[in-house]
């Protein structure tokens, strides 16, 4: 016979899970509609509405449609959106990304008249506006064609003071140069927007979960890849030396991204710095749980709200997510 109470520890366990309420009472991390960022992709013209074919549900926008969309995603509790553009014409040093009118600098304003309380958060890269699909201007200084970080940095500063300069509450840049935020810092802060804060693609992985991004924002490289400038995906300490290196120089925000195959490093740059860190569930991740739902092969609503409490779990303060307005709708009824 077993002595009493020792089976307590699994019974005591299993005791609160046995009620719903009590589940909820008891649960750890909650997910909740102001963790997350809806993700835009803004182009020209009007009454655009173009879905995009690898992520389902997903579209490239007009802004006209891009404000209705804003406004339903405010209503629905989202507090915050990212913006990425999708230009009429591209070159090698990707210029259209530096004019007042380009199309980011148009939809932030549009925004900030119409919803005025939502956060607009704007990406900075040049892999949509160069013609080679890179993530800035190319040189052979190494010997061979790759981005040139340094010119880069110039560009990269440029872009951000056009976006602040049409309303942008945060500048995130994403395409990993070495040096980036201390040059945007250092670029805001002399046009007087010392006060933009800027959100670091701190540990970009070079992911093959990058692919329907790629087809949404029409920004495939046309040669080679961006492993010269991402992190390698089997690197952890590395990531920790970047976000060091993007606090130092300013970051008031970092970003882990991909967010599900690094959820690691989400909790170990958490663990490490102590400072709001943003978690973005790519693409790739959408539209794998997308295929699979169409099949019925999953229950999308849980697969969805697992994978971003998993990310919340892990550290992150901020989620961006494709999911982000279906996500809201689904905790809206579920507290009705």
């Amino acid at each position: 016979m077993n002595p009493p109470g020792a089976a307590f520890p699994a019974l005591r366990l299993r005791r609160l899970r046995q009620h719903p309420i009590l589940r909820d009472m008891v649960r750890e991390t909650t997910l909740d509609v102001g963790d997350l960022i809806q993700p835009f992709f803004v182009r020209s013209g009007r009454g655009v509405r173009r879905e995009i074919a690898s992520m389902p549900g997903q579209f490239q926008l007009s802004v006209d449609q891009l404000l209705q969309e804003a406004e339903a995603v405010r209503n629905l509790g989202i507090r915050a959106c990212i913006l990425f553009g999708i230009p009429e014409s591209k070159d090698a040093a990707g210029s259209p990304a530096l004019r007042d009118d380009c199309i980011v600098a148009q939809a932030v304003r549009a925004l900030k008249r119409a919803v005025p309380d939502l956060v607009v958060i704007t990406d900075e890269c040049f892999c949509e506006y160069t013609d080679h699909g890179h993530c800035g201007i190319l040189s052979k200084r190494t010997g061979r064609l790759d981005v040139d970080n340094d010119r880069t940095l110039e560009i990269l500063a440029q872009q951000c003071v056009v976006h602040a300069r049409a309303g942008a509450d945060v500048v995130a840049p994403s395409g990993m140069m070495d040096g980036m935020v201390r040059a945007i810092r250092a670029g805001l802060d002399a046009a007087g927007f010392d006060h933009v804060p800027i959100l670091s693609y701190a540990a970009k992985y070079a992911s093959a979960f990058y692919g329907p991004f790629r087809e949404a924002a029409e920004s495939p490289p046309h040669f080679g890849d961006r492993r010269s400038y991402q992190m390698d995906p089997a690197n952890s300490d590395e990531a920790l030396r970047e976000v060091a290196l993007d606090l130092a120089e300013g970051a008031d925000v970092v970003m882990v991204k991909p967010a599900l195959p690094y959820l690691d490093i989400i909790r170990r740059v958490k663990d490490r710095f102590q400072v709001p860190v943003a978690a973005y569930n790519v693409s790739g991740e959408y539209a794998l749980v997308k295929a699979a739902s169409e099949r019925g092969w999953i229950d999308e609503k849980r697969i969805v709200i697992e994978v971003l409490t998993s990310i919340k779990r892990a550290g992150a303060d901020m989620i961006l997510s494709y999911h982000a307005r279906e996500v809201a709708e689904w905790l809206r009824e579920a507290k009705s």
